[in-house]
């Protein structure tokens, strides 16, 4: 009998939070795994963070805005599974972003994962196998106040994500979308950041509430480990789900969704009592 070939996973943004777990975890079982980082510091920090877990994780320097280095590492790794993990929040006001900053996110969020999927295409069609996961987010589907550029990321990665997972199924490639809620990872310091910064402006009540509402729920996020489980589980599934809902909050955001949309006026409602929560002017 012989033995199943050893798969190699390409994970982005490998150095900290869900794509460093994601890459540990599926490191524990049994792949090839290569994270990639934007420095030589990050790098190591990947590394020492492997050897303590006993595990194997390869790194590659790489900014998943150039897309001549994202040519690179794919031909250099031609992975089996690709995690676009990598990735940025953007808390503020839309009329707030300038441009060059909206498309550098838009870049990042959007373009950058869906050229290295296809860059990676090809070698999976090769192998009749493949695996890409789409790291998303709650915020895919819904829609909140003074977030709405990563929204727009998420939103626009996602409707790319479902067409391409109908486009590539004939050739034994799945796609799948992880969408978690809140989860650990250092979320609520980059708020506290936000809200200082909005000090003194129009929308410091809302950023404000905002901080002081993901302090009070962070203690029923998901832990960063069970979202790094999921998305290892549809990394090597025979047969993954399109997408995955992680953590109660997600689930809850969700149904309320689409409670609200299904609602005559609900809309409005929602809009009203969201604007009276954060205090928007």
């Amino acid at each position: 009998m012989s033995e199943l070939p050893l798969r190699t996973a390409l994970v982005t943004g490998a150095n900290s939070g869900l794509g460093l777990a994601s890459a540990l975890e599926l490191a524990r079982g049994g792949l090839r795994v290569v994270g990639t980082v934007r420095s030589a510091d990050k790098a190591r920090k990947v590394e020492a963070a492997a050897a303590d877990a006993g595990v194997p994780v390869e790194t590659r320097i790489l900014d998943v805005t150039d897309a001549a280095g994202c040519k690179d590492v794919v031909e250099d790794v031609r992975p089996d599974v690709l995690v676009n993990n990598a990735g940025g929040t953007c808390y503020a006001p839309v009329a707030d972003v300038m441009e060059e900053e909206a498309r550098h996110h838009v870049e990042t969020a959007v373009f950058a994962p869906i050229r290295l999927a296809r860059l990676a295409i090809p070698h999976m069609q090769d192998r009749g196998w493949g695996r890409i996961v789409q790291v998303s987010s709650v915020a895919g589907k819904v829609t909140y106040p003074l977030m709405g550029w990563y929204q727009a990321g998420k939103h626009a990665m996602e409707a790319l994500s479902d067409a391409l997972r109908l486009e590539v199924a004939g050739s034994g490639i799945h796609v799948a979308v992880v969408a978690p809620g809140g989860f650990r990872s250092g979320i609520t310091e980059e708020m506290a950041d936000v809200a200082h910064r909005y000090r003194g402006s129009k929308y410091a009540t809302a950023f404000r509430r905002l901080d002081l509402g993901f302090t009070l729920v962070e203690p029923f996020w998901t832990d960063v480990q069970r979202v790094a489980e999921v998305v290892a589980h549809a990394a090597t599934a025979e047969q993954p789900h399109g997408r995955y809902v992680v953590g109660r909050d997600a689930h809850a955001s969700l149904l309320v969704s689409r409670f609200v949309e299904n609602f005559r006026v609900g809309v409005e409602l929602r809009d009203k009592a969201v604007r009276r929560l954060i205090g928007l002017p």
